[in-house]
């Protein structure tokens, strides 16, 4: 008889996720964020940040300063996934009585969608560039053929 593992959870907008991989996974990409650090019940301290980095380490702090937090996963029990009608989602880092929540500004489909737009501009743009690029080689290549000529011409006569 063969031992039949679990399969791994599947979480969709909203969970726990107990897994130091899945929430560094999870965290990882989420850039600018409004934060509030939720002690005992208590908002102790609101601000926006930009997550910088996500990691895993039994030594290294979870720092937020300067509008910026560098997350070590290992200050944390887990992470709960909330989505709240009508608002963006929620990341909400608990330990022991305080919670540090992550609400992301900005949607990352509209980033990436604004990035696809971005980098076809900027495809078009070198199409165009190289072209025009091209065209005044090409024609100062026929100008140096029409000098060589005339310096022909000149030699000749």
């Amino acid at each position: 008889m063969s031992k039949h593992q679990p399969a791994p959870p599947c979480i969709v907008d909203v969970g726990l996720v107990v897994s130091k991989q899945d929430m560094i996974r999870v965290l990882e990409d989420l850039g600018r964020v409004s934060y509030l650090d939720i002690q005992d019940g208590e908002v102790r301290r609101v601000g926006e940040a930009y997550v910088m980095e996500v990691f895993c380490d039994p030594s290294g702090a979870t720092m937020i300063a300067n509008r910026t937090i560098y997350l070590n996963v290992n200050s944390f029990d887990c992470l709960r996934l909330d989505w709240p009608t009508g608002e963006r989602p929620q990341f909400n880092l608990l330990q022991e009585g305080r919670v540090v929540r992550l609400i992301p500004a900005t949607d990352p489909l509209e980033e990436r969608d604004s990035e696809e737009h971005t980098q076809a501009i900027q495809q078009r743009l070198n199409t165009g560039l190289r072209s025009v690029v091209e065209e005044v080689l090409m024609e100062s290549s026929c100008l140096c053929e029409d000098w060589d000529e005339d310096d022909d011409d000149d030699l000749d006569g």
